[in-house]
């Protein structure tokens, strides 16, 4: 019966009653962390992740603090799937931004993934094995339940000097002088205060009642470990799997002097100083394996694409400016509109800033492209007016490569300086796991004149499909 359903189910249906998709277990939270040269950091809350919706995680349970910035939250810095360190949030504050808008902050300390590996390496194994101690007795199993034995001898009861006769006289009855001789040879009867300290449990043993139950049930992230559990699992979760690119994954980008970026009346630093790194940040009680999402590129290979995802920017930029695209030359033309077309010549744009990510989000060896650049028209001969000088276009171009390595547009987003109020620019942050099913999103910054805002895209074929939308403020 079942070789029949089998063959009866399509392989695809199959495969999927098979393996049903993974559900979340409990939330997850992503941030992004601004990591300061001289080691400080801090937290912007992006979105959490609550039984399979998107929640804005700056608004999420703020009652007064948003959930994600609760204290002894740990973050994990992942940087293109690889693990960059840990970061503990110890308190909640809120700033301004350069529109006067209020948002959501978080302070706290960053061990980052080297400082982890050397704190583990330095705690020493025990030297003399536990349990072959002699003051320990003989070599016995023990479970986290035991308590060690006490050194200390047991207080012997106090043996009464006097008959219980004595004991139980009247108040005004007087004790004969006789008694200190006769206590000479007898042990020594500890006082009432010294009797009562030696009956009374320590402060540890003692059942705390001033805290509150807690609730088995409800979803929290990941919470604060000793250090050097977390500086193991920290170092587990780093390990690269079997396909790890050869080259490292490129370094985060960075904000250079932004308004946003500093905390209203903070002194403006200089600008070797204002360099802040940025690393996007998960917390999740149930975080799966971390997954590498560089391609592995050819030597020469990384240069086609540069070549490639350029082209497609120039088209975009020409169309934007309303300049004609190039002809291939294929089709037959009178020669007088041959020669007209000549004098109309496409003008390429010139080109700066460009920096190319190329990403395997999958981690099936295809390749998903980032190109964000910076672009002006020069002056053309036919044009009649003459050329904005300060007008710049700004372009955020994506593509994926198909198996037989050609390139297709999934995305082509495109303003200029005079249109930041319609159009806002896209900067891409870096590829994160959202939704911890180990496949990859790109994690981009919208600025426009209204503000910043976070946006996390899939990308499913040719086309991006937005899992996030945040309100720029």
């Amino acid at each position: 019966m079942g070789v029949f359903l089998q063959g009866a189910l399509p392989p695809k249906l199959f495969a999927q009653a098979a393996h049903p998709p993974k559900t979340a277990k409990g939330p997850r939270a992503l941030g992004l962390l601004e990591l300061v040269p001289n080691g400080k950091a801090h937290l912007i809350p992006i979105t959490i992740l609550i039984d399979g919706k998107y929640y804005d995680a700056s608004a999420y349970k703020a009652a007064p603090v948003p959930m994600a910035l609760w204290s002894d939250t740990v973050y994990e810095g992942v940087l293109t799937g690889v693990s960059q360190g840990l970061f503990t949030v110890t308190g909640a504050l809120q700033r301004k931004d350069a529109n006067e808008a209020t948002e959501w902050m978080a302070e706290g300390t960053w061990q980052s993934a080297s400082a982890l590996k050397a704190k583990a390496k330095k705690k020493p194994p025990p030297s003399v094995p536990r349990g072959l101690n002699e003051d320990e007795g003989p070599p016995v199993l023990r479970r986290s339940s035991d308590k060690p034995k006490s050194t200390e001898p047991p207080v012997e009861p106090a043996t009464p000097s006097q008959p219980a006769s004595a004991s139980t006289s009247s108040p005004g009855t007087t004790t004969p002088p006789t008694a200190p001789a006769s206590t000479s040879s007898s042990p020594t009867t500890p006082s009432p205060q010294t009797q009562a300290q030696a009956n009374t449990p320590p402060e540890n043993d003692k059942p705390s009642v001033d805290k509150p139950p807690e609730d088995k049930d409800r979803p929290t992230l990941k919470r604060g470990k000793p250090g050097a559990i977390a500086a193991e699992q920290s170092q587990n979760a780093a390990v690269p799997s079997p396909k790890t690119p050869a080259h490292p994954p490129t370094p985060a980008p960075t904000s250079t002097a932004a308004p946003s970026s500093s905390p209203s009346g903070a002194q403006p630093e200089t600008p070797a100083a204002s360099q802040i790194q940025l690393i996007p940040a998960i917390s999740d009680s149930h975080s799966p394996d971390l997954i590498p999402y560089a391609f592995n590129m050819q030597p020469g290979e990384e240069q086609e694409f540069r070549k490639k995802m350029l082209a497609i920017a120039a088209d975009e930029v020409r169309a934007r400016a309303g300049q004609p695209a190039p002809t291939s030359g294929k089709a037959s033309q009178p020669a007088h509109a041959s020669s007209q077309r000549a004098k109309a010549t496409a003008v390429q744009p010139i080109f700066e800033d460009v920096q190319l990510r190329v990403f395997d989000l999958g981690n099936v060896n295809e390749a998903e492209l980032v190109l964000t650049a910076k672009a002006r028209m020069p002056q053309s001969s036919h044009q009649k007016q003459p050329a904005n000088p300060d007008l710049q276009y700004m372009i955020t171009i994506v593509a994926r490569q198909d198996v037989n390595g050609d390139l297709h547009k999934a995305l082509a987003n495109i303003t200029d300086t005079q249109h930041l109020d319609a159009i806002p620019r896209l900067e891409l942050i870096d590829a994160v796991d959202v939704d911890g099913d180990g496949r990859g999103e790109l994690l981009f910054r919208e600025v426009s004149e209204a503000g910043t805002a976070f946006v996390v895209y899939r990308v499913i074929g040719d086309r991006l499909y937005p899992l996030f939308q945040g309100t720029p403020g």
